[in-house]
């Protein structure tokens, strides 16, 4: 797996804009998930907690943006 990287918003922006594919992972944590009306459209949720068990389901062909609170 390739190194941590960050990303800012200008800069995912930019490459969205772009036409970039990116996967976005919700890693809230299940309260501020539940509370939050605010979700990026196609992300998918994954607790942080649990990430290693959604590795082998996650798509290998983009870059993949996690975000969480």
């Amino acid at each position: 797996m390739a190194d941590d990287q960050r990303i800012t918003v200008d800069e995912l922006r930019k490459r969205l804009d772009a036409g970039e594919p990116f996967l976005f992972l919700d890693t809230r944590n299940p309260k501020a998930w539940g509370e939050s009306d605010v979700k990026v459209p196609g992300a998918i949720r994954v607790p942080v907690g649990h990430f290693e068990d959604y590795l082998a389901e996650l798509p290998k062909d983009r870059p993949i943006v996690t975000y969480c609170t």
